[in-house]
């Protein structure tokens, strides 16, 4: 039990010291065109990144997507970093594809997507759990709110 709780302290040691604006990540991707206006979309450096767009607005946003949920469930899920961004000019293209840089932010995607309860356990003194419990107050989602406005989220 000790190793769990020390592995444990040391991963939320981590992300505490994880500065939020390191969930912002620039990559080059290679846009191929297919038939009917609609694109081929890779990212040469990450492995199996890879989606497609019903026209190029449609994929713009499922590149974004498509990176974001790479990096986080390759990455900062399993506490890795993410390989280096490949300067754009040393992109090797075939005819017809374009490459341009696409930014997905990890943290707005696991707000949007990343809804997994995690259970916390904490103390408060008993007179304020005796004030909060006569006012019917959801212990869950105060601890939401006030960590959302002490992290400057939304």
């Amino acid at each position: 039990m000790e190793n769990r709780n020390s592995e444990h302290e040391r991963k939320e040691d981590i992300m505490s010291k994880k500065d939020i604006r390191s969930s912002v990540y620039i990559y080059p991707a290679i846009f191929t065109p297919e038939d009917k206006g609609m694109y081929s979309i890779s990212f040469p450096d990450i492995e199996n990144c890879c989606t497609c767009g019903d026209n190029l607005e449609d994929g713009m946003m499922m590149a974004e997507d498509a990176l974001a949920l790479m990096i986080y469930s390759n990455y900062e899920e399993k506490e890795l970093q993410a390989p280096d961004a490949t300067p754009i000019e040393k992109i090797k293209l075939n005819k017809g594809e374009f490459v341009t840089y696409v930014v997905c932010d990890t943290l707005e995607y696991r707000k949007k997507f990343g809804t997994r309860a995690v259970k916390k356990t904490l103390s408060i003194p008993e007179w304020l759990n005796d004030a909060a419990v006569k006012k019917n107050i959801n212990f869950s989602q105060v601890l939401q709110e006030a960590l959302k406005d002490k992290l400057n989220v939304s």
